[in-house]
């Protein structure tokens, strides 16, 4: 009888853990309060916000950016975001690279314990970006968060802000936490663009499906049943190719939205 139990609770307990890079109901982003979770606003932002990711100036020019870990971080939580950080060098045309005294816009990697967190786009100047400590693969110290929080940096907003988000998933507002109805807001063609790229269920920008929950059920429903989002494991090929279109590396024509029209100009 007393296996029986402890193979029952073994089963119990695998299956309330969750799925290896899957986000869990309550995301470490969300905690910090900030804007849509872990955008951080500075005082001309909601003007900026409205030319946030078209507009050049947010852009870090040659697409390098330059950053600072905090000496709060151990060897080991440094040598992880290092070696998240290479994978843009790998893997696309942005460099993000130890910064230099003779950098003056850069990205300060700070450790509060309030979450994680960045702006959005170039700021100029030293700007923020915040991985409440853990270890690594936990909390903000999983590879695909901070993928993520440096994609915001680079000038991208979560996924579910594009346009057209409506024709892929369905807002469940009756779920969302009081007050925080804002997190969902969708952007205006005249602030974001997809860069001819379709909507990316996939991608390491998108919300959980319980993002912001009041009640433990979900508050984005994809309209694809097969649909799974919310993944903090890795760019997707389409966070990637966004990526390179908006930094000019890679091209697009406007007038054919399939894979096969984009081209490396490198």
């Amino acid at each position: 009888m007393s296996i029986l139990l402890l193979c029952l609770f073994c089963v119990s307990l695998s299956a309330a853990l969750p799925l290896p890079g899957t986000e869990e109901k309550q995301n470490a982003w969300e905690l910090s309060g900030r804007f849509e979770g872990d955008i951080l606003l500075s005082p001309d932002d909601e003007k900026a916000m409205r030319n946030g990711l078209i507009a050049k100036k947010h852009h870090w020019p040659n697409g390098v950016v330059p950053y600072v870990i905090s000496p709060v971080f151990t060897k080991e939580q440094a040598d992880f975001i290092n070696a998240t950080l290479e994978e843009y060098n790998k893997r696309t045309c942005i460099t993000i690279r130890p910064a230099v005294s003779t950098d003056v816009n850069l990205v300060n990697v700070t450790g509060n314990t309030d979450g994680c967190y960045s702006h959005v786009g170039l700021k100029g100047g030293v700007q923020t970006l915040n991985l409440s400590p853990n270890k690594p693969n936990s909390g903000c110290f999983r590879k695909g968060t901070i993928l993520h929080e440096f994609l915001h940096a680079l000038g991208f907003y979560h996924m579910q802000s594009a346009p057209d988000r409506d024709n892929y998933v369905t807002v469940v507002w009756g779920n969302i936490l009081t007050g925080h109805e804002h997190n969902f807001k969708k952007y205006g063609t005249d602030t974001v663009t997809e860069y001819g790229v379709e909507y990316d269920y996939n991608s390491v920008m998108h919300y959980s499906a319980y993002a912001f929950s009041k009640n433990g059920n979900k508050t984005i429903v994809p309209l694809d049943a097969n649909a799974e989002i919310g993944q903090r494991v890795d760019f997707s090929q389409r966070d990637i190719e966004k990526l390179e279109i908006m930094y000019g590396c890679r091209k697009y024509d406007f007038m054919i939205f399939n894979l096969s029209a984009y081209a490396f100009v490198k």
